[in-house]
């Protein structure tokens, strides 16, 4: 993989990339990584997409690391959405794939609903549609056991000398309850942990789950920009684990509706995968994510 710099303003934001100088005119495939991951969470589908002809950019996304820290620690999901943007902008690009995992998921969604115009396709794991969450949680409220983190992510310096403790064992305690079965390579958490301990990211993780999904935006006393953006006009492949310890499945049953979706979407269960299963199932997500990319080209 390549390394490039993407920008938004003075902020400067470091990507991984295959394919843009071999396969130049080929459509562009931007990838969104979550929590608690970095841009490596695509490390098995940047190649593979390349391989098939596409050009293909993983951003590492705002405030994990110093560049792309904002002096205001603006990190709601209507402003990162717009970064997306702003990366289309400054490549040149009038349209693109989106693919976007847990909060790149949620990203993902809000991106496509301010600048449908911008996108061939959006792909989502892990996440339903962000805008409906609270609602799906009202259908499976099993979800608030799993959600139980988001909470305790609002005690400021509790959270924070938690996340941290013991070689950040309460991270590594998620991806193990999360995507239950699955272990990340050693090789994994070290450039993990790495991202982790670099100034401000620590901050900007737990900023996310502060400014974004608050007591007061889930019980609906509050609400943001990105929660009023339902109808998401782009072609949409929602893609979920069986088995997510993060994310219960159910929650994709009700938390997509014809209207918000007018260009269509569809929902895929991998079986046996957990909240990371785009690691954890790498050959049937790349066969899924090609077809689809190849059906939204134009």
């Amino acid at each position: 993989m390549d390394q490039l710099i993407l920008s938004n303003g003075k902020l400067a934001f470091s990507a991984n990339s295959c394919g843009l100088e071999t396969n130049k005119g080929k459509p562009l495939v931007i990838c969104l990584h979550g929590f608690p991951d970095n841009a490596r969470s695509f490390r098995h589908q940047l190649p593979f997409l390349a391989d098939a002809g596409y050009r293909v950019i993983a951003p590492t996304l705002r405030g994990y690391e110093s560049s792309s820290q904002p002096d205001d620690k603006d990190y709601l999901v209507a402003t990162m959405a717009r970064d997306v943007i702003a990366w289309i902008d400054k490549l040149g690009e009038q349209k693109v794939h989106l693919v976007g995992h847990d909060w790149g998921a949620v990203i993902t969604y809000a991106a496509g609903a301010l600048a449908p115009e911008r996108f061939y396709s959006l792909t989502t794991l892990a996440v339903p549609h962000g805008a409906r969450f609270i609602d799906g949680v009202r259908k499976v409220p099993s979800q608030l056991l799993k959600s139980w983190y988001m909470n305790f992510f609002q005690l400021p310096g509790i959270a924070e000398f938690v996340l941290q403790r013991n070689d950040w064992a309460f991270i590594k305690t998620l991806w193990k309850n999360w995507s239950p079965g699955f272990e990340l390579p050693n090789k994994e958490w070290t450039e993990l942990r790495q991202t982790f301990e670099a100034p401000g990211v620590k901050n900007a993780m737990l900023s996310y789950y502060r400014q974004n999904i608050s007591p007061r935006i889930m019980l609906g006393i509050k609400q943001t920009e990105a929660s009023l953006l339902t109808s998401v006009p782009v072609p949409t492949l929602a893609i979920t684990g069986s088995d997510d310890g993060c994310i219960d499945t159910r929650l994709y049953d009700h938390t997509f509706l014809d209207e918000d979706f007018p260009m269509g979407y569809r929902i895929e269960r991998i079986l046996g995968a957990g909240h990371f299963c785009h690691q954890e199932k790498s050959e049937q997500i790349n066969s899924l994510l090609l077809d689809w990319l190849k059906e939204n080209n134009s």
